[in-house]
């Protein structure tokens, strides 16, 4: 018997098996028409995931990234935005900061920061792993924290209406797919003068030139970034304000009182290979080289769980970055390991828990999103929460989704906290050195949905 192949003797009992389950042509008809999710959909989750929430901050109406990956971008500009709209009074609840003006800076500076990257490892062949690791995705539209508060802090925001949307800034996978080719094309350059006998440093005088043009590309697809522009509003009285002459760096530190460096991103990452209470980076993860770099804090998803309510009590939205794919239904917008009876359907388990999932690449983080509101049980417990997305009106609840507790626990991997509400011991342990993680470590997942 050669136990390397499927025979004939194998595909026997494969098929005596299957059809001496319960019920197996009942559930396999109903797969087959409905699909596994509405087959196996938990009514009892629907009933329990209604939007009541005893905690709960009113956002306005939610935005819509379409069809891009900036939902890291979105979630972080819908926390700003908030607090603007909310310290000026501003009547229309449709305010928004502009998307497209951050995706522009991030695009350009992660050109920037895959070109040096290439260069700090122009001495390795071309087929080590690094070096493929840095050509699989030269670009794309996925960010974390540290480095939307890296793009802030150097070029500002902007009012929506300052650099409205345009066809590419909605609809991304033109503009990554020309930027790619580009800057694969240039890595080519790079990597073939530094064997004719060029240095790092003239390499560097040759990348100038590089960024040049593709900040041209970037203005054909985008639009040019402003230099100065007018801040105008109406507040709720009806009073009409303009500010004339602002900078994009003007703005963010005269308007905005949410300051970005004075939040920590605090991951769960339960794995072998990571201690809690200790700070993490990534090689190769970022987007501008001098500005803030990736800093986790690792910590007990119990702590995650409690300086979000915390910080959600206060009054403030709570960004966070989860795997949104997992037990989830988008129409519904409900987040719930119980959602779905996977296991109870195709008579079958399912035994990783969070740590194997991160580890052998079941489960990233994906997505990022904002909560506005959490249900606390009798017992001053969390049993669901209230969550901002950025997928327009049509989905879940007016565009807002709802989640488990238990969700929470196993799909979501990092929240973002005012160092104020983080306990002494904590904040002390956010200023360790961070070990820095390989470059295809789980958590160096952008989130892109």
């Amino acid at each position: 018997m050669n136990r390397k192949i499927i025979d004939q003797s194998k595909l026997k009992k494969f098929q005596e098996n299957f059809q001496s389950r319960k019920n197996n042509e009942i559930i396999a008809n109903t797969v087959i028409k409905n699909g596994i999710n509405n087959s196996s959909l938990n009514n009892e989750s629907v009933k329990k995931m209604h939007y009541d929430f005893s905690e709960e901050i009113d956002v306005g109406k939610v935005t819509n990234q379409q069809k891009s990956g900036r939902c890291w971008m979105f979630a972080a500009l819908n926390n700003i935005r908030y607090d603007i709209a909310q310290d000026l009074k501003i009547k229309d609840k449709e305010f928004e900061l502009s998307q497209s003006y951050t995706m522009f800076w991030d695009k350009l500076e992660k050109a920037n920061y895959f070109l040096e990257n290439i260069i700090e490892t122009i001495e390795l062949e071309i087929d080590s792993r690094k070096v493929m690791w840095l050509l699989k995705e030269p670009t794309n539209d996925g960010g974390q924290w540290d480095m939307f508060t890296a793009l802030i802090e150097k070029y500002g925001i902007v009012p929506k209406y300052v650099m409205p949307e345009s066809y590419h800034s909605s609809n991304s996978s033109g503009l990554n797919k020309i930027l790619n080719l580009k800057l694969r094309d240039l890595a080519q350059r790079l990597r073939k003068d530094f064997k004719l006998g060029a240095d790092k440093e003239s390499l560097r005088e040759e990348k100038a030139d590089m960024l040049a043009e593709i900040y041209s590309i970037l203005a054909y697809f985008l639009g040019e970034p402003p230099q100065k522009f007018d801040f105008e509003y109406k507040d709720q009285e009806g009073e009409f304000y303009r500010d004339s002459g602002l900078t994009p760096q003007d703005f963010y530190n005269k308007y905005s009182n949410f300051k970005m460096t004075d939040y920590v991103s605090i991951i769960n990452a339960p794995t072998s290979d990571k201690e809690f209470n200790q700070t993490y980076t990534v090689e190769f993860l970022g987007n501008i080289k001098e500005g803030q770099q990736i800093h986790y804090l690792n910590l007990p998803i119990e702590k995650l769980v409690n300086y979000s309510q915390e910080q959600l009590k206060n009054g403030e939205p709570v960004w966070f970055g989860c795997d949104v794919g997992q037990w989830s239904d988008r129409d519904l917008g409900i987040m719930d390991t119980a959602l779905f009876n996977y296991e109870d359907l195709l008579n079958t388990k399912f035994a990783l828990d969070k740590g194997q999932r991160l580890q052998y690449g079941e489960s990233i983080l994906t997505h990022a999103m904002v909560f506005t509101g959490v249900n606390i049980d009798d017992h001053n417990q969390a049993e669901r929460w209230k969550v901002q997305n950025s997928w327009g009106e049509k989905v879940g609840e007016d565009g807002f989704f709802i989640m488990s507790n238990d969700w929470f626990k196993e799909f979501n991997y990092e929240v973002v906290i005012h160092k104020k509400y983080l306990s002494e011991a904590d904040l002390k342990a956010y200023q360790k050195e961070p070990i820095v993680l390989k470059p295809w470590d789980p958590m160096g997942s952008l989130a892109k949905k």
